[in-house]
Formats: C-alpha cells, sequence, structure tokens
C-alpha cells in the first residue's frame, strides 16, 4: 500500500486543538460541516471544541442534579455523526492505515459495535474509501440501523441487546476467515484509548482553567464518571489523573449487568454501555470506585429533559433558563442520563462541595432514541407535570449512594483478573500478555505512541 492510496484527516494535536489546522482546511471543514456533512473534509471537524475553538460543554443547573458540586458535561452531538465515537473509530483507522494493516483497495472493514462506534466507523470508512460492514446487536435503536445504512456500510444484525456481546465477537470471527476482512475491534484496539487518554482528557483539562476563569470551581476537577462500553471514553481519566494526583476515576454499570460490582449479568437497555465484560483497554488499576445506575431510571430521565412536560415542568417549578432547558434537551441520551447520575452519587458520596467539580460525557443525543422514547410512554403513559417532577425529584435529586464499590488492590485485582475469560479464553490473547497490563509501564508506552503517529500522518499527507 503506498502513501497515496492513504486519506487521512487531523492529527491527535489537530483533534485537540483545531485551531492548529491549516486555516484554510479548517474553513472549508466548518463550512461543509452543514453543507455536505458526508464531504470527506469532514474529518477536521473531528473535535470536542467549536469554531472558536472552545469546548462543547454545559455546566448543570443545581436545579436539577440537586446537589452543591459543580456537575460539567461534554457533549458529543457536534461530531460529525452526532456523537464522539466517530473520533475512536477514525484514530483506530487511520493508525490502521499508517502501519500498513488496512487496505482500502483490499479489505473490508468490520466493525463490532453495539451503536455509535459502528455508525462511526461506518461514516468514517467510507469517507476514508472503505468498504465497511457494522456487526451490532438487533435490539438497538432503529435509529442506529438507519444511520449506519445511510453512511454507506451495511449492517450484520447479531441476537440479542447491548450486553450481548460475545454474540458480536462470535458473528466477527466467522467473518475474519475471509482473507480479505480485517476487523476493528473497539474493546481490543488502542486507538481508541489513545483518543480519549489524549484529546478527550486534555480537552477537559483544559476545560477546567476555562471554567475557573468563570468563577466556577478551583481550577482542578474532583472526579471524572465515564459510563463503559468499549471503555474509551474513561480512559480520559487516566490523563487526568496525571495532572491531578488525587482525582477519582469513577466507572458505571447498569444495574441490570453489573458485571464489574459482583460478577453480574442480565440484560439492560442503557444503549452503548454495559457489555458484560472488560475490555482490553480498560485500566482497571486506575479505576477508583464502580457505581451502577438503573436503566429505566435513565431513560425516565431522558424522557424528562426532552419532551415538552419536562421542560415546562423544569422552567416553571425549578426555575431553569429556558435555553438551558433547550440545550439539554439537545445533548442527551441514554448513557449521557447515566453519566450525570453517576455523578451525582459520587458527588454524593465524596461529600463534594460547591468549589469542587465533576465531569462526564453526554456521548450523543435524542436523534438516535425517538423509537425508545415511544416505548417508553406506550409502556408507562404519557409524562404530565406532575409525573416530571416525580422524576426530577427520584431520580435525580433523591439518587442514592447504593449499588457502589471502592477501587480497593482486592477489587482492581478482580476488576482485572475478569478480562482472562474473555481476552484469554475466547479472544487469543496470551497469560503473559494480560499479565503485562498490570505493569504501568505498560500503558506509559501506549499512550507516548501519540506522538508517533501524529508524525506518520503528517508524513502522509506530504507524500499524498
Amino acid at each position: 500500500m503506498t502513501h497515496k492510496s492513504i486519506i487521512t484527516g487531523p492529527t491527535f494535536e489537530e483533534m485537540l486543538h483545531p485551531e492548529t489546522i491549516a486555516p484554510a482546511t479548517r474553513a472549508a471543514a466548518l463550512r461543509m460541516k452543514t453543507e455536505d456533512p458526508l464531504d470527506p473534509i469532514n474529518l477536521f471537524n473531528i473535535t470536542w471544541k467549536d469554531a472558536a475553538n472552545t469546548p462543547y460543554y454545559q455546566v448543570l443547573p443545581t436545579a436539577l442534579t440537586g446537589v452543591d458540586a459543580n456537575i460539567v458535561v461534554l457533549y458529543g452531538k457536534e461530531f460529525p455523526t452526532g456523537a464522539h465515537k466517530v473520533g475512536a473509530a477514525y484514530s483506530v483507522l487511520v493508525e490502521k492505515e499508517l502501519f500498513g494493516e488496512v487496505d482500502p483497495s483490499q479489505h473490508t472493514l468490520v466493525w463490532p459495535s453495539t451503536g455509535n462506534y459502528g455508525i462511526g466507523g461506518a461514516w468514517v470508512g467510507c469517507r476514508m474509501g472503505f468498504d465497511g460492514i457494522v456487526v451490532l446487536p438487533a435490539e438497538m435503536s432503529q435509529e442506529r440501523f438507519e444511520r449506519i445504512r445511510s453512511y454507506g456500510a451495511r449492517v450484520i444484525a447479531t441476537p440479542g441487546s447491548e450486553s450481548n456481546v460475545k454474540e458480536i465477537y462470535d458473528k466477527t470471527w466467522e467473518l475474519r476467515r475471509d482473507p480479505k476482512v480485517r476487523v476493528l475491534n473497539q474493546f481490543e484496539v488502542m486507538g481508541n484509548y489513545r483518543f480519549h487518554y489524549y484529546v478527550t482528557g486534555n480537552t477537559i483539562v483544559e476545560l477546567a482553567a476555562l471554567l475557573h476563569s468563570q468563577g466556577i470551581g478551583n481550577g482542578k476537577i474532583a472526579a471524572y464518571c465515564s459510563a463503559m462500553g468499549s471503555a474509551g471514553t474513561i480512559a480520559a481519566g487516566d490523563r487526568l489523573k496525571q495532572v491531578w494526583p488525587d482525582h477519582r476515576i469513577i466507572g458505571l454499570e447498569p444495574v441490570q449487568c453489573p458485571t464489574m460490582y459482583n460478577n453480574g449479568y442480565g440484560s439492560h437497555d442503557i444503549q452503548g454501555i454495559g457489555d458484560k465484560h472488560v475490555t482490553w483497554i480498560h485500566k482497571v488499576n486506575n479505576m477508583d470506585a464502580i457505581m451502577c445506575l438503573d436503566d429505566i431510571e435513565c431513560k425516565k430521565g431522558l424522557q424528562l429533559l426532552t419532551e415538552p412536560a419536562g421542560w415546562e415542568t423544569l422552567q416553571r417549578r425549578y426555575g431553569i433558563a429556558p435555553e438551558t432547558v433547550q440545550n439539554l434537551a439537545a445533548i442527551f441520551g441514554i448513557s449521557g442520563v447515566c453519566n450525570v447520575l453517576g455523578a451525582i452519587k459520587t458527588a454524593k458520596y465524596y461529600g463534594l462541595g460547591s468549589q469542587e467539580t465533576v465531569v462526564t460525557i453526554c456521548t450523543d443525543a435524542i436523534d438516535r432514541y425517538y423509537s425508545v422514547m415511544a416505548a417508553m410512554t406506550a409502556c408507562y403513559g404519557r409524562m404530565d407535570e406532575t409525573e416530571a417532577a416525580v422524576r426530577v425529584e427520584s431520580i435525580f435529586h433523591d439518587q442514592k449512594t447504593d449499588w457502589i464499590r471502592e477501587g480497593t488492590q482486592h477489587a482492581r485485582a478482580c476488576w482485572h483478573n475478569l478480562k482472562y475469560y474473555t481476552w484469554v479464553e475466547q479472544q487469543g490473547k496470551t497469560v503473559q500478555e494480560l499479565d503485562a497490563q498490570k505493569d504501568p509501564a505498560w500503558w506509559l508506552e501506549h499512550q507516548a505512541l501519540v506522538a508517533e503517529i501524529d508524525s506518520k500522518i503528517r508524513s502522509a499527507r506530504q507524500a499524498s
């Protein structure tokens, strides 16, 4: 494969600091974001920042959260696919190209996913000239399937729901028998980790300073909460802990599938998380606690934020400004609500005050869940103002500090050991490879590859 066959987008540094992109390229990308979202120039819109180079964030009103601590969300709906997973998909694919492992003239890419990574892979892969297949559980929202096909990829639906990742793996092993197939497994490939460690993590570091300049918080991030799907997003916490050693990384799971909490299993509907295994790319020895949230509460909370009865209640009863209510309606999906409920639990459990800040992520938005919300209405009835107020109080304000397990030495050993059953017994890793992850140097080496990959991207551009 020659350099001329490589289509690249931004470097890691450019994704973090889009102002460093060549001005003509940056201007064209911003223009095409609305004029033609499928144009490959939109690869340069893979960033957490807007045209003014300000992070896409929202400080949540205390009238909603019910806690003194500042709870702040970075939101992903402004990424090219409407979800931040496109950043991980791009990082995984461009690394594979640069190291000569994939060739658009020869290979079909397979993207194992429960939703947003597959959507991101469909968008990125087709923009970079690849044929693509997304393997996705059949019970995911209809909007996910529609979006994947609209980007030009094919879909294979496997049995089950969000927590049925084993069935996805089984299908990918079947597909990889074809010598032209290359599987880009988000649960395993470190490009996913690197995107969030470097780009998401450093964006949050910069956000802390921005908030402090506005009189919000003390210039630090006390805790970072992230539910794990691939466990890419939670890698941002590894960067935050390097900046602030007393920083806490909090992982989140569904009560209905508490794998790390108590080796639990089951089906749930917080789409994008809780995949019933511990992923290869998760640095579990850095996690300070695991907390569990209820999937029904997350979906009811999403209805509260995205339906008229909820808007009216938040404005009239809780005094939240209309423009804030409308922004909340636009930036949340199910897992985003889960992350915020976890942030509330974190603030309560650790007794965080008004000068302390918890950051979490809204990975996608309501456009992927209208069918899920319609099913909720059919099951529970239409939400009115009284029900909306009940949800504010019972789901947000009264979030309990139960279902929490701290990251003791024993707990972290258990979390690490759970990797064995997926990665050694099923996916072909060796015990030696697994044991190597216990050494902090293993993770530092993968973090350090960011500079090398950026150099390769720049060289590929010069050669094309």
